[in-house]
């Protein structure tokens, strides 16, 4: 088991060109998995994935059930499985895939938390004029903002990637797809401002170079955007937020304006328009949520909609 799960992750990084953080995320699994397996048949010396049996990764999930993992967690680490016996199918190392039969636990429905255009402004506004790294910061959360990009887009940007004349950005998203995307002039004048600011130096102004860098002059890392993104908007009403707010918000409010849901399947790089349709209620919401703030009517259609999801 431990060699076929070495051997599915090297699949995914060198053949799916899968993420690192992906590769990490079915090795924890798996290896959990494994783990549960043998405290099950503590008799055997090793296990054959060949052997395990569906019966076997129900009691793994009814495990993991009343340890109360959130049932996203649960539905990933079957997704995990699934994942892996299908690739050892592909090796003639298994026939059936014991997972594949397993219907996947119910997902409850959460929407993504959005900031209100004037959130979004303020948040903007934060980092301007405070020392230290605040040219820096300012010129991410404007370009996180501007592109709906990842935070794994935004840190693998280079300087190459910047087409400032047309007003562009080249991004590479998951699994080595890129595409090009609008940014705005806020942002690339952010981005100049930031640059600007640095030390001259042979090797941070090369095509290849990272846009964004660490206080040591390395590429900034999606761990360290996220702490900058917390900080920040921690002083926003709503508490702090994470990066993906900030995508989220991006297509919302490009929604709100009328953009069409297919340019948005385009720049937020969704490979469904099924993905992105979940704007459309996002959107739905802030408008509801606008009309019973702001009309002088509106006190009983709020509470008919409260009444509706269950709420006094």
């Amino acid at each position: 088991m431990d060699d076929a799960i070495q051997a599915f992750m090297t699949f995914l990084e060198v053949e799916r060109h899968a993420s690192h953080e992906t590769v990490r995320n079915y090795g924890s699994d798996l290896r959990q998995f494994h783990t549960f397996m043998k405290a099950e048949q503590p008799g055997l010396p090793k296990l054959d994935p060949a052997t395990v049996k569906t019966e076997s990764i129900r009691a793994y999930l009814h495990w993991l059930d009343r340890k109360q993992e959130k049932s996203s967690s649960i539905a990933r680490k079957l997704a995990s499985l699934r994942s892996f016996y299908r690739y050892l199918q592909g090796k003639g190392r298994v026939g059936l895939n014991p997972a594949d039969t397993i219907r996947t636990p119910k997902q409850p429905k959460h929407l993504p938390r959005v900031l209100t255009k004037d959130d979004a402004a303020a948040l903007m506004d934060f980092p301007a004029g405070q020392a230290g790294s605040s040219l820096r910061d300012c010129a991410l959360l404007e370009t996180l903002y501007s592109t709906g990009a990842r935070v794994s887009e935004l840190v693998g940007l280079n300087l190459e990637d910047l087409r400032a004349s047309e007003g562009l950005v080249h991004l590479r998203g998951k699994s080595r797809k890129e595409r090009i995307v609008p940014v705005g002039a806020v942002a690339l004048k952010a981005i100049h401002n930031y640059r600007a600011s640095l030390k001259p130096s042979a090797s941070n102004q090369q095509p290849a170079a990272p846009v964004f860098l660490n206080l040591r002059g390395g590429r900034l890392t999606a761990r360290s955007v996220a702490r900058i993104v917390a900080s920040y908007s921690k002083q926003l009403a709503g508490g702090s937020v994470s990066p993906h707010t900030l995508r989220h918000s991006f297509a919302t409010h490009l929604l709100d304006e009328g953009a069409d849901l297919r340019s948005i399947q385009e720049m937020l790089g969704h490979v469904s328009l099924a993905t992105t349709q979940k704007y459309t209620h996002l959107a739905t919401d802030q408008l509801l949520a606008v009309y019973d703030k702001t009309h002088p009517r509106a006190g009983r259609a709020a509470n008919i909609r409260s009444t509706k999801d269950g709420k006094p």
